[in-house]
């Protein structure tokens, strides 16, 4: 189990657990959140990542556990008493009530003086672009404007943390992407905490700055969307956050391993893997080079490269590149990606040769296919 404790942390979560009958939803996490910074929870239906925000909310009792927030514990704290904001995908707006009244909301409850909750308000709206919306109600917004509203209400009374559970699902890509920058801005405009929930890969990654991947309860990945992608801890990892290639291997050495009737070259894994044990080799797509037997023979093999044969089985155009299948001797397939003006050569049926740095790669041990089908 993935773990991370530091005693100047905004909030802490230690040894939290949620339990509901016999199925544990949230497995016993340890996870450190700092002042500031914004952190995705991400992974498939039913990991923990949505329970886990539940219970920095207060709308759930972990079973077990600790949850501090400035080192003060939460546990006893009713949610609306924690100073946090929360965004839902669901708007739950008041369909009577203009924006600026929807906005207004959470400033009225805590009697804020109208000149205070006026100012507020109305800073708020230049913020989320709203001003010139201010007077509609609800039933006048597009999805995206309603979205802004719920972010602005959220955001209007300074709470010292924002949680956010699947606020943008709802919306088409196009929009989506869009409020995925104005989020991003706002953040950094207002240095403001953000737990953000997402099954969405690409929204994990162009949102945060540190990303927690979870599954079955547990968090099995940490780290910013760069250190994740390009170096992940694990093969579930490595097949969950973006598109990889895994190569079935024997190990023959710390930097050497063997795949049909061939050695390969690897990077030494930060923890050994045992000689003459099954591996997994990792190489994403867009680090592996396909040359036809003509480009091969032209260009020479540098001693960090290596080079394995296979055939086409398809191409498909995407525009500045293709996206090329192809089969092993041994049946294993492996997705590379060309670019376009490299592609006359490679036709499906042909027979080539794939390359890949050695520094472009990643190995595991103890890896379970089921988990790798499921991840993908």
């Amino acid at each position: 189990m993935l773990t991370q404790q530091n005693s100047s942390s905004l909030v802490t979560l230690k040894q939290l657990n949620k339990e509901y009958g016999e199925f544990t939803a949230v497995n016993h996490i340890n996870l450190d959140i700092e002042k500031g910074e914004f952190l995705t929870f991400l992974g498939s239906s039913g990991s923990g990542k949505s329970t886990t925000l539940s219970m920095i909310a207060g709308f759930e009792t972990p079973t077990s556990g600790e949850i501090r927030l400035n080192d003060k514990s939460l546990i006893e704290v009713p949610s609306h008493k924690r100073g946090i904001g929360m965004v839902f995908q669901h708007y739950s707006l008041f369909p009577h009530m203009n924006v600026r009244d929807n906005i207004g909301f959470p400033l009225d409850i805590r009697k804020v003086p109208k000149q205070e909750r006026d100012k507020k308000v109305d800073d708020i709206l230049k913020l989320v672009q709203l001003t010139d919306f201010a007077d509609r109600r609800p039933s006048m917004l597009s999805g995206g404007q309603k979205q802004r509203v719920a972010i602005a209400r959220a955001l209007v009374y300074e709470p010292e943390i924002l949680l956010m559970d699947e606020p943008l699902g709802a919306l088409d890509k196009k929009l989506r992407e869009d409020l995925q920058d104005e989020l991003r801005q706002i953040h950094k405009r207002l240095g403001i905490t953000i737990i953000y929930v997402t099954h969405d890969q690409d929204e994990a990654m162009r949102l945060s700055e540190r990303i927690a991947i979870f599954k079955e309860g547990e968090i099995i990945g940490l780290g910013s969307g760069k250190d994740l992608y390009n170096t992940p801890p694990n093969a579930f990892v490595a097949s969950f956050l973006g598109n990889s290639n895994f190569l079935k291997v024997k190990i023959v050495s710390e930097t050497e391993a063997q795949f049909e009737q061939q050695t390969l070259k690897l990077k030494k894994p930060a923890t050994p893997i045992p000689d003459q044990a099954d591996a997994l080799v990792m190489i994403r797509p867009e680090n592996i080079y396909v040359l036809s037997k003509e480009q091969a023979e032209q260009e020479p093999l540098a001693s960090d490269i290596n080079q394995i044969s296979a055939t086409v089985e398809e191409t498909v155009f995407l525009g500045e590149s293709y996206t090329c299948s192809l089969i092993t001797s041994s049946g294993q397939r492996i997705m590379g990606k060309i670019v376009a003006r490299e592609h006359s050569e490679i036709a499906p049926g042909s027979e080539v040769y794939v390359r890949w740095s050695t520094q472009h790669c990643c190995v595991y041990d103890n890896w379970n296919e089921q988990d790798i089908t499921k991840a993908s």
